[in-house]
């Protein structure tokens, strides 16, 4: 009986002979995960020491659970890296030919600062998934994997457009999963001083050296594509040489992608050329200077899409680009709201999360959201906002208001949600026993005199020359009288209704009367719609509700993965450790 064992372990000692090679092998083209790394190294030390082929048995045991499971361990693909020269090219690992399972490569390109990275793609083709899930390239516009910075993500055979930096960093990243391999990308990039192509839903643009003077025998050509409308250019700086019809120095306009598209203007001198709005999604600028006399140059601004809109409806509502999901980095959008004059315009804050506040200086230095009481960033401000705040409404004093909100390079939020209502002019006086109410019927040109009432529909405004008037005494029309700060005073609701069809749109203002002073005040009660806001609220705490149950998950997931393997490979260890005692006791 022991011979015949002695027999069985020479067969089987013969057979792990013949599986050491094979088993290491294995082992350095499967390294993947570092669980398993970490038990095979541990094996292997061991098998050349005293476990000797039992070590080596476990050793095979465990990498066929690795390769089962799915997480066999491979050797590190080297990709990636800081490309500083330039102009230059890259590619994804083994490009042509397919590239490796498992592998993520980042590539971050760094050119001199004043100039921005121009980046093409001459052969793209990576597995395809209708969200790029698998298998995807994303192009960043700049350092940071902010997802306000990502420019796009890509997969598939159609490859990425032309890009250019708003800055003179860009990052690209490769990343490919465990099955299905193509052939992958091939991509050149080159810095440059001025000129481009850009596109995005704002941007900025500006002459070479700007803000100091721009080199004499300069052309500089921006060709701008927008992601949605047409395009609206703003000069905030501009100082060209001049001369009669700019033949020196100058800048000129066309609307669409190239210089063959319609001339909009050819602007030099110190005066800012006008506001300037494409009919298509194409822009293209063409700055020249000569060879003498110079100027500072100009800055630009270009807007598109959700970036740039104009509201002149009574009541309205809009919010940040992408809202709720997280606004793009390297904004300056503007909201321009313009009601008839005699309006007044408020803005109730539904939802606001931006960049928080600077820890140094305590201000809104990184995003912000600024209005404006006007039509133009050199009006009044009304107010600067960042962070999780949540504003007060705020009241224009004119028929205009401008909202603008300006984001840097990287940490992109939520963004906001907000509503308005236009404030209709109105002029309020009060006797000691009446209430004189009177609105321009320019104002509500579209109305009917039934359409504006004080407390009840019977109440309802007659038409005297160019006005709506309402003239009733305390003791009708709904009016009560309360005490408020001890001192007793009517009051009563004037209602306008501006409903259309099935669309009910009630504005109410809440009219005051101190008899005694006969002083008379009105104060708007109806703000945005609160159905609207409670879904806003609503949708804001189940997004944050959502975010926390789906790193949770993941977090869990991962660990419970983890633990499972490592149990399992414990397991098989432990089972191989009996199976080498029972054979040594038999």
């Amino acid at each position: 009986m022991v011979r015949s064992c002695e027999r069985w372990a020479d067969l089987l000692d013969h057979v792990f002979d013949s599986f050491t090679v094979a088993v290491r092998l294995w082992y350095l083209l499967l390294a993947r995960s570092n669980v398993c790394l970490t038990a095979l190294e541990g094996c292997s030390g061991a098998g050349d020491s005293r476990m000797g082929h039992r070590a080596t048995s476990l050793m095979l045991v465990l990498t066929l659970l690795c390769v089962v499971l799915g997480v066999a361990p491979s050797e590190g693909i080297k990709c990636g890296g800081v490309l500083s020269a330039p102009s230059g090219n890259f590619s994804s690992p083994n490009f042509p030919g397919p590239y490796p399972y498992e592998t993520e490569c980042t590539w971050l390109i760094v050119v001199a600062e004043g100039s921005s990275v121009l980046l093409s793609f001459s052969h793209f083709e990576l597995e395809y998934h209708a969200a790029c899930a698998y298998d995807y390239l994303q192009v960043y516009n700049g350092a940071s994997r902010d997802l306000g910075n990502l420019l796009g993500t890509f997969c598939g055979r159609s490859a990425p457009p032309p890009f250019a930096s708003a800055w003179h960093v860009m990052a690209v990243v490769f990343r490919s999963d465990r099955h299905v391999a193509k052939r992958g990308f091939a991509a050149t990039y080159h810095k440059d001083a001025c000129g481009g192509q850009l596109m995005g839903l704002s941007g900025e643009i500006t002459s070479p050296r700007y803000p100091e003077s721009y080199p004499n025998d300069a052309e500089c050509r921006w060709s701008i594509r927008a992601t949605d409308g047409p395009l609206t250019l703003i000069f905030a700086d501009f100082q060209v040489e001049g001369g009669q019809g700019c033949g020196f120095d100058y800048v000129a306009l066309f609307d669409g992608p190239t210089a063959a598209a319609p001339h909009l203007g050819r602007y030099c001198g110190s005066s800012h050329p006008p506001r300037i709005i494409s009919s298509t999604r194409h822009l293209f600028i063409l700055f020249k200077s000569d060879f003498n006399i110079v100027g500072r140059g100009f800055k630009a601004h270009f807007y598109s899409g959700e970036c740039q809109e104009v509201y002149t409806t009574i009541k309205g509502n809009f919010s940040s680009p992408q809202y709720p999901n997280f606004y793009p980095n390297n904004l300056q959008c503007q909201w321009s709201i313009q009601l008839p004059p005699g309006y007044r315009i408020k803005v109730f804050f539904l939802d606001l999360e931006l960049e928080a506040r600077s820890s140094l200086t305590g201000g809104c230095d990184y995003d912000r959201l600024d209005a404006f009481d006007g039509g133009a960033e050199n009006a009044s401000l009304l107010g600067t906002w960042c962070g999780r705040e949540s504003p007060v409404p705020v009241t224009s004093r004119s028929h205009q208001l401008l909202l603008v909100l300006h984001t840097d390079r990287s940490t992109a939020k939520r963004g906001f949600s907000l509503a308005y209502v236009g404030v209709v002019p109105m002029n309020i006086s009060c006797t000691r026993t009446d209430f004189h109410i009177q609105i321009p019927v320019q104002a509500l040109a579209q109305l009917q005199r039934n359409n504006v009432y004080l407390g009840m529909p019977s109440c309802v405004a007659q038409v005297v020359g160019l006005h709506f008037r309402i003239h009733t005494r305390f003791d009708t029309c709904g009016t009560e009288s309360q005490r408020r700060n001890n001192t007793s005073i009517i009051v009563s609701t004037l209602y306008i209704d501006f409903s259309t069809g099935d669309q009910e749109d009630i504005h109410r203002y809440e009219v005051q009367c101190e008899p005694k002073r006969k002083e008379a005040s009105v104060s708007l009660l109806a703000g945005p719609d609160p159905h609207r806001l409670s879904q806003a609220e609503n949708m804001v705490d189940v997004q944050q509700r959502g975010a926390g149950a789906i790193d949770a998950h993941e977090t869990k997931s991962q660990d419970t993965s983890d633990i499972v393997f490592i149990s399992i490979c414990i397991l098989a260890g432990l089972l191989m450790v009996i199976a080498v005692v029972g054979l040594v006791l038999l």
